[in-house]
């Protein structure tokens, strides 16, 4: 599901984040035991970024607003910020992931598209969204074009699984009304640098509900998280492929608000807990206070990080992840949510109560690569199951350690599968991530080294 951080290291050699040179975007020809998704990364025919793109990133503001049947999208603002991280050989995204997409094209040929999920889109499930209507900021950032761009950002129906074109506009970069520039003079503290910038996942690391006086304990804080999110496979086989940042961004207050105990406070997020009337479901829901925070780091991954001692958090495909600082189980909750919102990882427990209404329909696949309702199993994780498993295989103790496909995922006691009877995506206990989503998060990483 889109829902629900990281010993500073010392650096490993300080390099510039600057990408000088460029990888060749040339795709080798699938071998004959690739998976479908490996053929259809072969497939994509990748544009050249120097031929379309500086070396600047574009920030595209839009408001979302609606209701449980309908939703709209409306272009609010358009920023010129620094360096685009992200991978260059591989600017159209190889994952039919997220909720929606955005896309740009220049003379009918497209030259970037991603995918993402928000929080908007999951207040529409909730019994609140039959009720009211209502908006939300969200951000999506993007290489900064040479020339004009037609953007066209999509939405995901969720009867059919299909994306259809919600909101279409043209993007001229020498538009005099493009923002430039950082919207802060915020410091930011490389805590683990191994490359540049578009070689590596670069992950930022955003202070909430701190206060000035309070900067110390956010790097402690930071961290520690840090030796835990590197302490588990895939990632601490995979450290080196990370460069991790910080950005110390004040608040007035310490802690985020928490609406059930009346407790209301002034941070540079507005972070808060209750999100659809959830205790423990920590968010954003202005994500413009997001991106102004991280606006003059480099990122591929916005990780913020809460002064809080509550259980909490929170985790959106290509948007946010969310962790408090001083719960004991700060960590899991932390490498759980991260999963949701770098990797596209879906919620496998299916015995907790939730908001959502009808998440996962009927007939359709969801998109997330760790569940399935069966519609279309053989483009998930069909290829790793052993011959003589039985599929659906029974959650007992004689399938322990075995990938199968296991009833009860996606918040659903029936009808979706998840591949493992533990794994980190189920519940915060189970030793580790299974198979099945350690090769869909290393699958993720290599897009974003273009590898």
């Amino acid at each position: 599901m889109t829902r629900r951080i990281f010993p500073i290291l010392a650096l490993a050699v300080l390099m510039t984040a600057s990408c000088s040179g460029r990888r060749d975007s040339a795709q080798a020809e699938p071998s004959a035991g690739e998976t479908a998704y490996e053929e259809t990364a072969a497939e994509i025919q990748q544009p050249e970024y120097d031929s379309y793109f500086t070396g600047e990133r574009l920030r595209l503001d839009f408001t979302l607003a609606g209701n449980d049947k309908d939703q709209s999208a409306y272009l609010d603002e358009i920023h010129r910020e620094s360096e685009w991280a992200g991978p260059r050989s591989s600017l159209i995204e190889p994952f039919d992931y997220g909720q929606y997409n955005i896309s740009a094209s220049t003379d009918g040929k497209i030259i970037f598209s991603k995918g993402f999920s928000t929080l908007f889109e999951e207040w529409r499930t909730t019994p609140e969204a039959s009720q009211v209507s209502r908006a939300a900021s969200q951000c999506i950032w993007m290489p900064f074009p040479k020339q004009k761009v037609h953007i066209i950002l999509s939405q995901r129906i969720r009867a059919t699984g299909r994306m259809e074109p919600m909101l279409e506009f043209d993007v001229d970069p020498e538009d005099r009304h493009i923002i430039p520039g950082p919207e802060n003079r915020y410091r930011i503290v490389p805590l683990q640098i191994y490359g540049d910038a578009c070689d590596k996942v670069d992950i930022v690391i955003a202070a909430e509900a701190y206060t000035s006086s309070q900067m110390a304990k956010f790097r402690r804080d930071a961290q520690k998280l840090t030796d835990y999110f590197f302490s588990m496979e895939p990632y601490a086989s995979r450290r080196e492929d990370f460069n991790v940042w910080m950005v110390e961004s004040p608040s007035q207050d310490g802690g985020a608000d928490i609406p059930q105990e009346g407790l209301w406070r002034s941070t540079v997020m507005d972070s808060g807990f209750d999100t659809f009337y959830e205790d423990r479901y920590l968010t954003v829901w202005n994500h413009k206070k997001i991106a102004a925070a991280v606006s003059g780091a480099v990122f591929d991954a916005i990780i913020v990080l809460a002064n809080e001692t509550k259980y909490g958090g929170s985790g959106i495909y290509n948007s946010f992840a969310m962790a408090t600082s001083d719960h004991k189980m700060s960590g899991p909750v932390f490498i759980h949510e991260f999963g949701h919102s770098f990797a596209g990882l879906a919620d496998e427990y299916y015995d907790s109560s939730t908001a959502y209404e009808n998440y996962y329909p009927e007939g359709v696949e969801p998109w997330e690569p760790n569940i399935t309702t069966m519609v279309d199993f053989g483009s998930k994780w069909a290829d790793m199951i052993a011959d003589g498993t039985p599929v659906p295989t029974p959650a007992d103790s004689s399938h322990t350690g075995i990938v199968g496909a296991y009833e009860g995922a996606g918040y659903m006691a029936k009808g979706c599968w998840r591949p493992y009877v533990e794994c980190r995506m189920l519940n915060n206990t189970a030793p580790g991530f299974c198979p099945v989503c350690q090769r869909s998060i290393n699958r993720m990483i290599d897009y974003y080294i273009g590898k």
